[in-house]
């Protein structure tokens, strides 16, 4: 087993990569769901025309075809070389495991899977979190074992 020896894979224990990271956070979900809004669009006329060719049974795709998008475009950014989606890169952040290794496509669906049944139960409650732990961390990246550190 050999070690990764780029260092944006290992969490820093220096407090200024998590400096302001909250607000930067919040910046880059807005960014990275407006460009989910945009890529549903294509996926649901693509939907359609799979529905047509399938008499109908493609249609069934419509009420989970967010999640789909969404899933696919957080798992594959997130697992990426940079660690972050196109959202994280504007705003100069990027996510790391605690415990040094890269994340892959399962983490990030996790990632995601805890954000949105956490923010269904728990709106308001898990960004406070990050206001009160270290390293900023969030609900669900304590559930994990993620931080977002900044890049920039």
């Amino acid at each position: 087993m050999t070690l990764d020896p780029n260092p944006i894979y290992a969490a820093p224990d220096d407090w200024r990569a998590y400096s302001g990271v909250l607000s930067r956070r919040i910046f880059a979900f807005l960014i990275d769901y407006l460009i989910v809004a945009a890529l549903w669009v294509p996926a649901a006329v693509l939907v359609f025309f799979v529905g047509v060719l399938t008499l109908g049974l493609g249609f069934l795709l419509y009420p989970i075809l967010f999640f789909i998008v969404a899933g696919l475009y957080f798992g594959m950014s997130l697992a990426g070389a940079s660690q972050a989606t196109p959202g994280m890169k504007a705003m100069g952040i990027a996510m790391v495991r605690l415990d040094g290794r890269r994340i892959d496509f399962v983490l990030a669906i996790a990632h995601l899977a805890l954000f949105w049944i956490l923010n269904s139960v728990a709106t308001p409650f898990i960004l406070l979190a990050g206001l009160f732990t270290e390293r900023s961390r969030l609900v669900h990246d304590l559930l994990i074992g993620t931080a977002i550190i900044r890049t920039a």
